[in-house]
C-alpha cells in the first residue's frame, strides 16, 4: 500500500509574513523535492488565491486535485487557517483554527457566509474574523458537515485554544456543545505527541501535525503519515481516518523536536531570558530581569492541564522526531541554513531521493554514496535523538546541534 505524507496546513503568497514564491506550482514542486504526496492549498478564503484554486486546479480523485497539466504525482486539498479574535468568559480570546473542506461548492459557501458578515477576506490570507472558534465550526459544519475544523498548534501561547495569553482549559470549554465534532487538534512545532498525551481528555481526539509553513523551504517540517490504497485516496477516506483516529491507516506523525519551537518554555526575549516551568513559578511567571510577565511556553501549559505522567500503557499513533534535512546539513557545514553552500547541497541530494526518504528511509552507506560522510553521520544521529537542543522561547526558536564531528573540531580549538 502507498504511504501518503500529508502536509495539510501551510500559506500561500497572500498571508501576511509569507514568501512571495508561494504559488501552487512551487508548493507542487517542493512536495516533490521533500516527497510530500497530499499538501493543503491554503488560504482557500482569500478572493485572488481562491480564483487562482479554480483556475489552475483539477478535481483528480474525489476531493483531491492537481494542477492543471502536471504529470506530477502531488495532490492538493482544499485547507485554510482563520484567526478567532473574541471576547468570551471574560477574557479576549484568540483562537487559530484549520479548516479542511470537501468541494470547491463547500468554499464558495463559506465564502458568501463570511462576506455577508462583512468579514474582510482581501486582507489577508488567513484572516481574522470577529468570530467565535465555536461560531466558525458551527457555521462551517452546517455548510458542509464533512468538513474538518482542527484547531491550529493548539499550545502556543497567543493564538491556540489552549494558549496561556488567551486560550481555554479544555475543548468542551471553547467549543461547548459542538466540542464532538472536533475530531482533531494540531500538536504545532513547541509540543510532541507525547507532551499531548498527557492530557486524557485528549484521547479520542486525533493528533495531526503540520508544517505551518510561510516559506517553501519550511513544506513538511511536520507532516502525517497515512497508509491508503491507491484506489481509496480521497478526502472522504482522509476524513474518515482522521474522524475515527484509524491506527490501521493513520501510521504515524512527523515531528519536530519540541525543543527547537519558539515557544516550548517560558521567557521574555527582551530580556535574553528564558526558564523552565518549575523556575518560572518560583519567580512567580515574572521575568527577574524586568519584573514583566513571562511569556508561558507550550511546556508550562502541558503541565497546567496534564492528569498524568505514566505514559507506559498508552496506546496512540507513533511519531517520528526529525530535523530537517537543510538544518542538517547547515550544523555539518558550520554555517547558515539558507547559505549557497546549504543550498547547493541540498539540491544535489534530493535530486537523487526525496528529502523524506533520506530522514527516515535509506540506510548510512546508501547515504554515503550521495552525500559527505559527515552529514549522512548526522542524519542517523538524528534519528537516533544524538541531538542537543537549547529550547526556544518567547518567538526565538531553539538552537539545535547535533553530535557531528565538525562540533568536535570546533570544541578542540576551544582547548
Amino acid at each position: 500500500m502507498p504511504k501518503i505524507i500529508a502536509d495539510l496546513h501551510l500559506h500561500s503568497k497572500y498571508s501576511r509574513g509569507c514568501s512571495r514564491d508561494l504559488t501552487l506550482e512551487n508548493i507542487e514542486k517542493w512536495c516533490e523535492y521533500k516527497g510530500i504526496n497530499l499538501v493543503g492549498t491554503a488560504d482557500f478564503t482569500h478572493p485572488a488565491w481562491f480564483k487562482e484554486i479554480k483556475e489552475k486546479l483539477i478535481e483528480d480523485q474525489s476531493g483531491l486535485f492537481r494542477l492543471k497539466n502536471s504529470q506530477s504525482k502531488v495532490r492538493f486539498i482544499l485547507t485554510t487557517e482563520i484567526s478567532c479574535i473574541y471576547s468570551q468568559g471574560g477574557k479576549m480570546r484568540r483562537v487559530h483554527v484549520c479548516l479542511i473542506a470537501p468541494k470547491i461548492q463547500t468554499i464558495e459557501k463559506i465564502i458568501a457566509n463570511f462576506e455577508k458578515r462583512n468579514f474582510n477576506l482581501k486582507s489577508d490570507g488567513r484572516p481574522i474574523i470577529g468570530f467565535s472558534a465555536k461560531a466558525l465550526a458551527e457555521t462551517v459544519l452546517e455548510i458542509d458537515e464533512r468538513s474538518l475544523v482542527i484547531p491550529a498548534h493548539a499550545w502556543t501561547p497567543w493564538f491556540s485554544v489552549f494558549g496561556s495569553k488567551s486560550g481555554f482549559d479544555s475543548l468542551q470549554e471553547c467549543f461547548e456543545e459542538i466540542a464532538p465534532h472536533i475530531f482533531a487538534v494540531e500538536t504545532g512545532l513547541s509540543s510532541d505527541p507525547a507532551m499531548n498525551w498527557r492530557v486524557s481528555a485528549l484521547d479520542k481526539t486525533a493528533l495531526v501535525s503540520n508544517s505551518d509553513a510561510h516559506s517553501l523551504a519550511n513544506l513538511g517540517r511536520e507532516a502525517n503519515v497515512f497508509e491508503i490504497p491507491e484506489k481509496d485516496i480521497n478526502y472522504d477516506e482522509i476524513y474518515r481516518i482522521i474522524k475515527e483516529k484509524d491506527a490501521k491507516k493513520f501510521l504515524s506523525t512527523i515531528e519536530f523536536f519540541p525543543e527547537e519551537g519558539k515557544y516550548h518554555i517560558d521567557g521574555h526575549a527582551a530580556c535574553n531570558y528564558s526558564a523552565e516551568p518549575e523556575e518560572s513559578k518560583r519567580q512567580n511567571n515574572l521575568c527577574p530581569i524586568c519584573k514583566k510577565p513571562l511569556t508561558l511556553g507550550v511546556m508550562h501549559r502541558v503541565n497546567d492541564l496534564a492528569d498524568r505522567n505514566d505514559l507506559s500503557a498508552i496506546k496512540n499513533i507513533p511519531y517520528k522526531s526529525l530535523i530537517p534535512l537543510r538544518e542538517i546539513i547547515a550544523d555539518s557545514f558550520g554555517v547558515g541554513k539558507n547559505s549557497k553552500k546549504v543550498t547547493e547541497e541540498y539540491f544535489k541530494i534530493v535530486k537523487v531521493s526525496p528529502e523524506f526518504e533520506i530522514l527516515i528511509d535509506l540506510d548510512e552507506e546508501r547515504l554515503k554514496k550521495i552525500t559527505s560522510e559527515e552529514i549522512a553521520k548526522n542524519i542517523i544521529n538524528v534519528r537516533e535523538k544524538k541531538v542537543k537542543i537549547e529550547p526556544g522561547y518567547d518567538g526565538i526558536y531553539g538552537k539545535i546541534s547535533i553530535n557531528s564531528d565538525h562540533q568536535k573540531a570546533e570544541q578542540k580549538k576551544l582547548f
